[in-house]
């Protein structure tokens, strides 16, 4: 095929206006390049379709032959284009989510955005922060929500929530009459905490540098859950995002410490393949995530 559908959409804008400055209006496009369109059409086939009568252009008899044909043409493309958006909006996205977002956010943004969209289908996949990253590489998942940092040449990571992690212990553990809970007395306690590889031990390892050799890690699991119900049964203290740990506290199964000496402080981050394609359910997805940011934040204070 030796023209576009561009040229079709010069040619007949052209006949409907007469003028090839109005035509390059109508189609959001500048007059030197709509009339280069027009022309390269006309060169190519070696045909004028256009009486030129100063500054109109009147369509001549080959033109008029075609043009019930390239707008059958061009109606044909619009319905084409119109059943491929449609897929894009309505296709499956797999998503991939670190484990506290995963299991305190994204359930509810997939809920949401299925209520949306029912004709679109999201795919969550839960793991840890490593794991999310290399499928997201893999092309596996079309977009990561993770709570690790990240920094590798084929990934955009793009920041999209403000988090911090808290120490907590059971309401009954000794250090939970202190106000202010000190560097040594860190030191002193048994924690339980993520494994390695996770975003949450990622952020707390941070935080605890200078400190982190010393420490008496107890316990290290992977699921959130298991680890306030370990610290609930005083197997010692431990470290976990804010967000999985509201309801815990407003319960009063769980207390918070302040440690003042230490900075717990971290971001939540999408990351997308630099080359993957940015469908219409993808953007409607961040849009869904972005949007939400205000009611989380109402929800979980910092």
């Amino acid at each position: 095929m030796k023209y576009t559908l561009r040229q079709l959409e010069v040619f007949l804008a052209t006949a409907s206006q007469s003028n090839i400055s109005r035509a390059a209006e109508q189609l959001f496009m500048t007059q030197s390049a709509a009339s280069n369109a027009l022309k390269g059409l006309e060169q190519h086939y070696d045909v004028q379709l256009f009486d030129r009568i100063g500054k109109r252009l009147q369509l001549n008899d080959q033109g008029k032959l075609i043009r019930p044909q390239a707008e059958a043409l061009l109606t044909q493309a619009r319905e084409l284009e119109l059943v491929l958006q449609q897929q894009a909006e309505d296709g499956l996205l797999q998503v991939g989510a670190t484990l506290t977002i995963g299991n305190y956010l994204a359930v509810d943004l997939v809920a949401q955005y299925t209520q949306l969209h029912p004709d679109s289908q999201i795919k969550l996949h839960v793991e840890n922060t490593e794991s999310i990253a290399a499928k997201v590489i893999n092309f596996e998942l079309d977009i990561g929500l993770i709570e690790g940092e990240i920094n590798h040449p084929e990934l955009d990571v793009i920041p999209w929530q403000d988090d911090a992690l808290i120490v907590f212990c059971a309401p009954d553990h000794p250090l939970a009459k202190n106000k202010k809970v000190s560097d040594q007395q860190l030191l002193k306690a048994q924690w339980v905490l993520r494994e390695k590889g996770s975003g949450t031990r990622q952020t707390f390892d941070r935080a605890m540098h200078g400190l982190l050799p010393q420490l008496d890690i107890s316990l290290e699991l992977q699921h959130t859950e298991a680890i306030k119900r370990a610290v609930e049964s005083k197997l010692g203290i431990g470290c976990l995002s804010k967000v999985a740990l509201h309801d815990a506290f407003a319960k009063g199964r769980l207390l918070p410490l302040k440690t003042p000496t230490r900075n717990f402080s971290r971001q939540f981050y999408f990351i997308i393949h630099r080359q993957k394609y940015r469908s219409v359910i993808l953007k409607r997805w961040l849009e869904l995530c972005i949007g939400s940011l205000a009611q989380l934040e109402k929800e979980w204070p910092s």
